[in-house]
């Protein structure tokens, strides 16, 4: 116990014996304090999602080309100038709140216009302006004390050596591995940035001091030399590489009088601000060393939430669907722009992002982070306000896809930063071998194209000698015997002794979960049409009802139809008497089942025509002549949304399904209940100064809702309908979902079942470790570039497959 102290272990005992709530808090502090530059940087990008301005637009696009691609940390002047930035933008807000500005004196009519100069600037007047800056520069400020706390906030700069400094205080390391990119984007030694010098030695280090005086200080700079292979023994041109590079900084510095006096100080400035940011990219892109790590399945989980945002919130990337949704238009055939447009754009990206995984390459991640940075912030800040004609903060769907893509360039930071892996072997799905990575990887692979896509890009950039088929058969006897190695791992966790009955857990776990899986699909569609309608279903009025009565085909007599206030429902009282009047017939309360009263709709149409009996003279009197001759037939006919020869007059009630056939209820309408009534028809002549007008009245006779006038009542019973949602699924009727559903996916089930005779010989393997194994060295020989024993080992597996007793012995147990 050398190192014992009393009160620490005091300390440590009254920390343990807190509250957990209180070592909550604690434990939350502490991780905040660890992740304090995360912090700052979500802080950064929830204020630009809210502000969505010029202004705020500036830290992001330094958080991912700047901070986060800086070895190990942001340097001190990136923390100080976000500080100093968002200090001045709140004095900039602050200055344009006074009402004196044109702009501020109609804010109510020009706040939601995306491309009002005030709010692209972010210079608008508003409520709550200056909030969020005020929450970011706190958080910039904690994280400052925190790296004050911990000694990493002073930095000794180049150019600001003083008499009091030591000689380390301008030191140039190129020995300890990585350059620091905190002195990368300073005003640094031009020579030092220009050209880039790695001196190196057979075993040792030398350590030279060169000295450079001036009017006014002395400036001295130590260079560490690192030894390499392809420069031992030759010490002396080194020495003499260190003094041109210092003569071609002193002729640089000697010839800045010419350029400042010709060319003016606008190109020193230019190349003040370019070689550092170049020298920043080059040490980015040639480390001397590198953490290599795999964050590209983290990066393509946040590439599929994007898709997913994409696919189910398409209408925010749209203009005018912002009531829309994907299932309804794909039902009408149609394809969306904006849906469309972001699925390519999206799916794009994600393939040229396997691309350079694939490939390797950091110098093609970096152009392209930079490209994807740049056109993302543009496209939504810029472009998608004028297509939605909303402002960014108001699109809810875009703010969530912007986050999830900040995640996506800070993960592609970090791999930039640290490189990428050297070695690429499989699926990361099957680095272990449970029943996670099992269901995990079988459900990859059931998604459609995906496996077939992968296969292809990886052939296509990745180095080999196989071709395209002989890849695609290696991919899928290595998914083969994955799954086969999944299962045996599984029987050697879970074994089942020999001579022993399935336990009850197994057989109703596994065998009822496939039984009731096989009964749903079989009676889905029976039960979707049920349920889709009577419990989702969606009650269809009628909007207009119509009545055209036609004797015997002449012109019509009657025309009339209700609309809006002609068109009532039935209280429930109404629609209890309604119930109670068919009591006793079985058929009729049968049909009145599946009906509430919201369903019911009572057409009062008017008796008299809405328009003139317009027949011309011989129609009329050959009409006559019908209706005189009794031994003859003269058929009325009566048209609603059919036309229909009557056997009796009038129908009371009328059934209007969901689709376009409207009948009467024979139900209700047989029987001593039967309700067809008779009408009287007369003809009303008018004569006037004007000629003679004729038109036709209709009476009903035995009306339920008795009225004076002469009219006419109809009941419609309207079948509910299903949601538009699900419309272009139930629009097929049973027959359809069947044949679409049962049928399909009954082959599938069948293929499971049957055949399984043909595929023992690969399927009963008791130990695939060997197969395994020969599938992960061909990974392993084609990452490493000996493409010639690609080939035999490609070779002697395509034997293994073709030689059973071969495969017998590969796959017997270790003894």
């Amino acid at each position: 116990r050398m190192f014992h102290d009393d009160e620490l272990e005091e300390s440590e005992k009254f920390y343990v014996g807190q509250p957990r709530v209180l070592l909550l808090i604690y434990a939350l502090y502490n991780t905040l304090v660890a992740r304090s530059e995360m912090v700052c940087y979500f802080v950064i990008i929830l204020n630009h999602m809210i502000s969505a301005s010029m202004i705020t637009l500036v830290l992001p696009i330094l958080i991912f080309l700047w901070a986060m691609l800086s070895v190990p940390r942001p340097s001190k002047r990136f923390w100080m100038t976000a500080i100093v930035y968002t200090e001045v933008a709140i004095v900039i807000k602050y200055f344009f709140q006074f009402g004196f500005f044109p702009w501020n004196k109609y804010v109510d009519y020009t706040k939601d216009k995306p491309y009002h100069p005030p709010n692209i600037i972010g210079i608008e007047k508003k409520e709550g302006y200056v909030h969020y800056d005020l929450v970011q520069l706190l958080a910039l400020f904690f994280h400052r004390s925190i790296l004050k706390c911990h000694g990493l906030w002073d930095e000794d700069e180049k150019g600001d050596s003083s008499s009091n400094k030591d000689d380390t205080d301008d030191e140039l390391s190129l020995t300890g591995g990585r350059r620091d990119s905190s002195a990368s984007l300073k005003s640094v030694n031009l020579a030092a940035s220009v050209e880039s010098i790695h001196v190196h030695f057979p075993e040792q280090q030398t350590a030279i001091r060169r000295k450079s005086s001036s009017s006014k200080q002395s400036e001295q700079e130590m260079v560490s030399v690192k030894p390499c292979e392809g420069c031992q023994g030759r010490s002396q041109i080194s020495l003499e590489t260190l003094i041109i590079s210092h003569s071609a900084f002193l002729l640089f510095s000697a010839s800045y009088s010419v350029v400042k006096s010709h060319c003016g100080l606008c190109c020193f400035r230019t190349l003040q601000v370019y070689v550092p940011i170049r020298q920043f990219f080059y040490n980015l892109i040639h480390p001397d060393y590198s953490a290599v790590t795999d964050v590209y399945v983290l990066m393509f989980l946040a590439d599929t939430v994007d898709f997913i945002i994409i696919v189910f919130g398409f209408w925010a990337f749209g203009k005018h669907s912002a009531a829309a949704d994907i299932t309804s238009s794909l039902s009408e055939d149609q394809v969306p722009e904006a849906f469309l447009v972001m699925v390519l754009i999206q799916f794009g990206t994600m393939v040229v992002d396997r691309a350079l995984y694939l490939k390797k390459t950091v110098m093609g991640k970096v152009i392209f982070q930079v490209i994807l940075v740049f056109g993302i912030h543009f496209w939504m800040f810029f472009i998608l306000p004028g297509v939605t004609e909303r402002k960014f903060s108001q699109n809810t769907v875009a703010q969530l896809w912007y986050f999830v893509k900040c995640v996506y360039f800070g993960l592609s930071a970090y791999q930039i930063r640290c490189g990428y892996p050297t070695r690429v072997l499989g699926n990361f799905l099957t680095k272990s071998y449970n029943y996670v990575n099992l269901f995990l990887f079988q459900g990859f692979r059931l998604v459609p194209f995906l496996t077939e896509l992968r296969a292809v890009m990886d052939w296509v950039w990745t180095d080999t000698t196989l071709s395209l088929s002989s890849w695609i058969c290696v991919e899928d006897i290595y998914a083969h015997i994955f799954i086969l190695k999944c299962w045996r791992e599984s029987e050697k966790r879970y074994p089942q002794p020999r001579g022993q009955k399935k336990k009850k857990v197994v057989k109703y776990g596994m065998g009822g979960m496939i039984i009731v899986l096989l009964i749903c699909i079989v009676w889905f569609p029976l039960l979707f049409m049920s349920l889709i309608k009577s419990v989702a279903g969606i009650t269809n009025k009628p909007l207009d009802v119509s009545i055209t009565i036609t004797l015997g085909g002449y012109q019509p007599i009657f025309t009339m139809s209700a609309q809006q206030s002609q068109l009532k429902d039935l209280n429930q009282t109404g629609f209890n008497a309604f119930l109670g009047s068919y009591r006793g017939n079985t058929a009729a309360l049968q049909f009145l089942e599946g009906y509430g009263k919201e369903d019911i709709t009572l057409a009062d149409l008017e008796g008299n025509s809405n328009s003139l009996w317009t027949i011309s003279p011989p129609s009329r009197e050959k009409m006559i002549q019908g209706l005189l001759d009794f031994s003859a037939e003269f058929t009325v006919v009566l048209s609603w949304s059919i036309q229909r020869t009557l056997e009796t007059v009038y129908p009371y009630y009328i059934k209007a399904p969901s689709d376009s056939l409207a009948k009467p209820i024979k139900q209700l309408l047989t029987g001593m209940y039967c309700r067809w009534e008779n009408i009287t028809v007369s003809l009303v002549k008018n004569v006037s100064e004007e000629g003679v007008r004729e038109w036709w009245v209709l009476n009903q006779l035995g009306k339920r809702y008795k009225t004076s006038e002469e009219s006419l009542e109809l009941f419609i019973f309207s079948d509910k309908v299903s949601p538009p949602s699900l419309g272009f699924l139930a629009g097929y009727g049973i027959m359809g979902l069947y044949a679409s559903v049962v049928l399909v996916i009954g082959k599938f089930v069948r293929e499971f079942f049957s055949g399984i005779s043909h595929s023992i010989m690969f399927e009963e393997l008791p130990n695939v470790d060997r197969i395994l194994k020969l599938c992960t060295d061909i990974f392993l020989v084609r990452e490493t570039g000996e493409l010639e024993l690609e080939e035999d080992l490609y070779a002697k597996l395509i034997f293994l497959y073709r030689s059973p007793e071969t495969m017998i012995k590969w796959t017997r147990e270790k003894t």
